[in-house]
């Protein structure tokens, strides 16, 4: 039924007595102080006759209204005194009449967190607003539930999202009168907010959020069956109270104490079960209903006898839920009698305690009944829904006003953001820009070249987060990058992305793919000095019967150069280097030559040449030096060529040690076009990789504005040094 509104308390001056209206609100004083509450009333009045009077309006006083309202659809659920102050102030923060930072310093930072939350949740009507024809609400169940599980993402405290149906329950009360907001205020509440309540399981305010709803989005239909139950309703009335006589009496001889209450299907429950079945309102028959409230589980089932002693119950209408609670914990008896003048009656028996669970949210009938579409990506949404109403209960029980976020933190799997039209997109959590494209059309993602997030442009491997507005920008030809495939620099999270960019280099010619994979490779293993090694054994190690076909693979995407090169690296007869501790210090030559074996002779000090600086998994060769020990080069190094030349019986047989644990310098040249951040972006690049720096010195051409910069890092091996 549609909830009327009451008149507030006025005093003598026309102000709303604000302490009568607190005396009347169903609030524990233990738990809610009236001081702090009424002078968060006062401070939305305030702020709203300051902006009246500044426009020359009354209109600024509606957010105070608001907020009372909130406050009072809020404390029939019990919720804390932070949860009612942010109720109060909510519409004078979005509205900008006062800051959060003011909200803060006055009622503390819980209040401040919730009104944010609030403000999220807001993402949706705010992006509605701005578009004529939205097609964020009339559009199909699908979107609209995709959109239900992008609200419950964004909560991390119950309260936030209780404070939003209170909300969009007082808007969609105010616009009875504003025919121009009523459908869209309508459309969002019926898509989203009703089906968010519903499974929350907060069944009364469901039941006027879909009324309401329907109302306005269906008026002819509404008015129809309005007119039915208004003319029965005396008669309705009538026999339902004297079926609450008749059972009234006979449970009072048995010696039960029980509350009995009547109750009317609402309208648009009504109407789903005529659509839904195909019937006639004539053939509604739990239109009549009687709830019986007993104190302990065995009055439950001495009423039961009571009714069933009274009236011939309908065979196969009779449930119970106590013995067998239904799936998500639901408790009642449900039976169905032909009740006086031979018409159905339903009735439902139940404690008190049963019945609050079933009104307030812990155990209604949401999953058996549920209005959401089922999908393989639902556990992850049920169980937050259920995370919800698990706090609801224990916030009901405890009436505690601890931080409830702190208490029960939910990790998101999923995130939802939005296309430019105003779509809500669902993607695996951790996804870039570059993910999106390619969920939003395959083309897209072939054409991508840029991305903005919130209007403002970020790098391809940006991650998104929950909420945000994506636009992804395009060139006129497709042309997926080999880079997008290479894992470590994170362009692309999901499967699914990789696997279009992977047929996309398939389909491109044999030849071009050679020409590709060979290019990649070739840079890769000059840059890591590897340029005397077996192309034919690489290839067959990593499962290709031909070089050519190795260089295919890579061409296409199938084949990692970082795979070719760990295979490369394996082959010199080296374990795979290991990544150093973070915070491990500088390696010293001393360090290094622990890795070091000696080929026929004992420990000898050992040096890794300045000149060459060979790394772990390279094939090395020692010089005996006057009075430094062995100073250990690459094969290929200029200058041990020439000392074997010159004094051939200083060189040396060395290897590698099985032990590999230290770092080694490497030099590396970076030229990139100047900006500001760059060098922000570098180092913040070597830190995320636990990458130390000995040293780096940049110079820039003003001329050209290019940087050029030199660095020393430190690495554990080629792997490390071809992922950096």
């Amino acid at each position: 039924m549609v909830k009327v509104r009451e008149d507030y308390p006025l005093k003598a001056d026309g102000e709303v007595d604000l302490l009568a209206w607190y005396q009347r609100l169903p609030v524990n004083p233990q738990d809610v102080d009236a001081k702090v509450l009424i002078s968060a009333c006062e401070l939305s009045a305030d702020c709203a006759r300051r902006t009246g009077a500044s426009h020359n309006n009354a209109m600024p006083m509606a957010s105070f209204y608001t907020g009372l309202e909130m406050v009072e659809i809020l404390s029939d659920l019990h919720l804390d005194q932070d949860a009612l102050v942010a109720a109060a102030l909510y519409r004078s923060v979005r509205e900008g009449r006062i800051s959060l930072d003011e909200v803060a310093k006055r009622y503390g930072a819980m209040v401040e967190k919730l009104i944010d939350g609030v403000q999220r949740m807001a993402a949706i009507t705010v992006m509605n607003a701005s578009q004529h024809d939205s097609q964020i609400l009339g559009q199909s169940e699908a979107q609209s539930e995709t959109i239900r599980k992008m609200l419950v993402a964004l909560v991390d405290d119950v309260r936030v999202a209780l404070i939003k149906l209170a909300e969009r329950t007082s808007a969609i009360r105010a616009v009875k009168n504003k025919p121009e907001k009523r459908y869209r205020v309508a459309r969002e509440v019926f898509d989203i907010y009703a089906p968010l309540a519903h499974r929350l399981g907060i069944g009364h305010i469901k039941w006027e959020l879909e009324d309401l709803s329907f109302r306005y989005l269906q008026p002819l239909a509404y008015k129809k069956i309005a007119k039915l139950l208004d003319e029965k309703r005396l008669d309705r009335q009538r026999y339902i109270e004297e079926a609450i006589a008749l059972i009234s009496e006979s449970v009072g001889k048995e010696g039960v104490t029980a509350e009995i209450v009547g109750r009317a299907k609402h309208i648009y429950s009504i109407w789903r079960k005529m659509q839904r079945k195909g019937i006639g309102f004539s053939q509604v028959y739990d239109i009549r209903a009687v709830r019986i409230l007993v104190p302990d589980i065995k009055s439950c089932y001495t009423v039961l006898g009571v009714v069933h002693g009274l009236w011939r119950n309908i065979p196969n209408e009779f449930d119970d839920y106590i013995a067998n609670p239904k799936e998500n914990g639901y408790r009642s008896l449900h039976t169905a009698v032909i009740g006086p003048m031979g018409k159905v009656l339903e009735v439902q028996i139940r404690t008190s305690s049963m019945h609050e669970e079933a009104e307030f949210g812990v155990c209604s009938h949401w999953r058996y009944k549920g209005a959401d579409a089922s999908g393989k990506n639902t556990a992850g949404y049920e169980e937050k829904i259920a995370w919800l109403r698990q706090v609801l209960d224990w916030h009901e029980e405890s009436g505690d006003n601890l931080d409830i976020a702190d208490h029960f933190q939910h990790a998101q799997d999923r995130v939802y953001v939005f296309t430019p039209d105003g779509h809500v997109v669902n993607l695996q959590y951790g996804s870039t820009p570059l993910d999106f494209a390619y969920h939003i059309h395959t083309e897209v993602g072939h054409r991508c070249r840029g991305a903005k997030v919130n209007g403002r442009i970020v790098p391809l491997t940006y991650t998104l987060q929950t909420g945000e507005r994506v636009e992804i920008l395009t060139g006129k030809e497709n042309a997926p990058r080999r880079d997008w495939l290479q894992s470590n620099l994170g362009y692309l999270k999901t499967s699914r992305a990789r696997s279009k960019v992977q047929h996309w280099f398939r389909q491109q010619a044999k030849e071009d793919n050679v020409l590709a994979g060979r290019y990649l490779l070739e840079k890769e293993f000059k840059r890591l000095g590897l340029t005397s090694v077996d192309y034919k054994t690489i290839a067959n190690k990593v499962n290709c019967q031909s070089v050519d076909d190795m260089y295919a693979a890579v061409g296409a995407g199938d084949l990692s150069s970082m795979q070719v090169i760990k295979a490369a690296h394996s082959l010199l007869g080296q374990d795979e280097p290991k990544l150093p501790q973070f915070g491990s210090g500088p390696a010293s030559p001393t360090d290094a030559s622990s890795d070091i074996s000696i080929s026929g002779v004992g420990n000898l000090l050992t040096q890794i040449a300045g000149c060459c600086k060979p790394l772990p998994g390279e094939a090395i060769s020692g010089y005996i030096t006057v009075g430094r020990g062995v100073s250990v080069h690459r094969q290929d190094c200029k200058k041990l060529l020439h000392l074997q030349a010159v004094e051939p019986e200083r060189i040396i047989e060395v290897s590698w040690a099985g032990r590999k644990t230290e770092t080694y310098p490497v030099d590396i040249a970076l030229e990139a076009y100047d900006r500001q951040g760059l060098l922000r972006d570098i180092t913040n690049l070597l830190s995320n990789a636990h990458v130390n720096v000995i040293s780096m010195t940049t110079n820039t051409d003003t001329k050209s504005h290019i940087a050029s910069m030199q660095l020393r890092v430190e690495v554990a091996g080629l792997a490390e040094l071809a992922d950096l």
